[in-house]
């Protein structure tokens, strides 16, 4: 249902996780010849002068060598800096919070990634994403996964038609304790390898340090919504809507409950707070622009569908109206920490209609901006 199955050769993505193996394992066993490609896409050393993607590479050679399956390793860094991570850098120092997974994928795990599987010869790619296609009649629909708890379709909603065509995703059906089942039956040794979380392709580490070598922090007041001075950041760039750790300003008196932010000024470098949650984290409505549509825009100028405003949140009922480039996304109930610089991405039941870029974000007040 889900596959081209004129598809011969495919060259799977392989990450060296346990997904990506039990992804090779699957194509294999459907009778499709497979080769394993490593995609190095970042340039670090540890404090011991390794590269910190070898580990991850000793896994795929291990698996591919378990499968009996070719597998080869490409440096895709050059093209992750100046496509994925400058634009980080740039949404983060207008003071947004970008997700640099959704234009990996559409930059590079389906771009330069897809030119080379097919100047091997391949006849599509596959990757170890939890998430369904649907090839049919020249046209593909991304789908959801099965698995509802691990549906990554939200970080593929970027991906054009052109892209799309050469994707198999084979994991689409099974859930992630089938996949883990499956992999430790064979003797895999990413099978109980735990699951790799933080930026795509950079791993797990202190974002804020990380985050500081390239935009260096700049210590600003954080203050209350009624302008009282309560602490210290550490540069207004490192903190996000609605976050409640980490501000340093726990044992402030002045009554009781957490702090979260609220906003963020960037303009005069303030970080603002308040104690237990009011109504300033809610919205009612948002603007997406960066449009991208699966598998082609909708006929109507204004239509009601579900969404999410970031991964894992259980689908909203909203009403979209077209507006030339741009969407104005009403939502059925208030939203919380809709943030800006990250992605609305529409369903319709298990398809994915496509998304865009967050842009402005408005408040429950009439005519307010949050």
């Amino acid at each position: 249902m889900w596959y081209n199955i004129g598809m011969k050769t495919i060259v799977v993505g392989m990450s060296g996780g346990v997904d990506s193996s039990v992804a090779a394992y699957l194509l294999k066993k459907q009778g499709y010849r497979v080769i394993g490609l490593f995609m190095k896409n970042w340039e670090e050393q540890d404090e011991n002068g390794v590269c910190t993607s070898e580990a991850d590479f000793e896994d795929v050679r291990s698996v591919c060598q378990t499968l009996d399956i070719p597998y080869y390793t490409v440096n895709f860094s050059k093209q992750y800096y100046e496509s994925v991570f400058s634009h980080f850098l740039q949404e983060y120092e207008r003071g947004r919070t970008p997700n640099p997974d959704v234009l990996c994928n559409r930059e590079i795990k389906f771009k330069p990634f897809l030119e080379y599987a097919l100047r091997l010869g391949a006849d599509g790619i596959a990757t170890g994403h939890y998430a369904g296609i649907l090839h049919e009649d020249g046209r593909h629909t991304l789908l959801k996964a099965a698995d509802g708890n691990k549906d990554q379709s939200y970080f593929l909603h970027q991906l054009s038609q052109a892209q799309l065509q050469h994707v198999m995703f084979p994991l689409a059906e099974i859930s992630k304790p089938e996949v883990r089942k499956i992999a430790d039956e064979l003797g895999l040794s990413t099978a109980k390898k735990k699951d790799s979380t933080g930026i795509c392709f950079i791993g797990e580490r202190n974002f804020r340090q990380f985050l500081s070598q390239y935009l260096p922090a700049k210590k600003g007041d954080i203050v209350t919504t009624d302008g009282k001075k309560i602490g210290e950041h550490e540069g207004v760039l490192f903190y996000t809507l609605g976050q409640r750790k980490g501000l340093g300003v726990g044992g402030v008196k002045g009554g009781e409950g957490r702090w979260f932010v609220v906003d963020k000024d960037v303009k005069n470098n303030l970080l603002i707070v308040r104690q237990n949650e009011g109504n300033e984290l809610l919205s009612k409505a948002c603007t997406v622009t960066d449009l991208n549509w699966i598998p082609s825009a909708p006929t109507e100028k204004a239509f009601s569908c579900t969404a999410k405003f970031r991964y894992r949140q259980p689908d909203q009922q909203v009403y979209v109206e077209m507006r030339g480039s741009e969407l104005l996304v009403h939502f059925q109930q208030p939203q919380r920490a809709v943030t800006p610089g990250q992605y609305a991405v529409l369903y319709d039941g298990r398809k994915c209609l496509g998304g865009g870029v967050i842009d402005r974000v408005f408040g429950l007040t009439p005519d307010t901006e949050a």
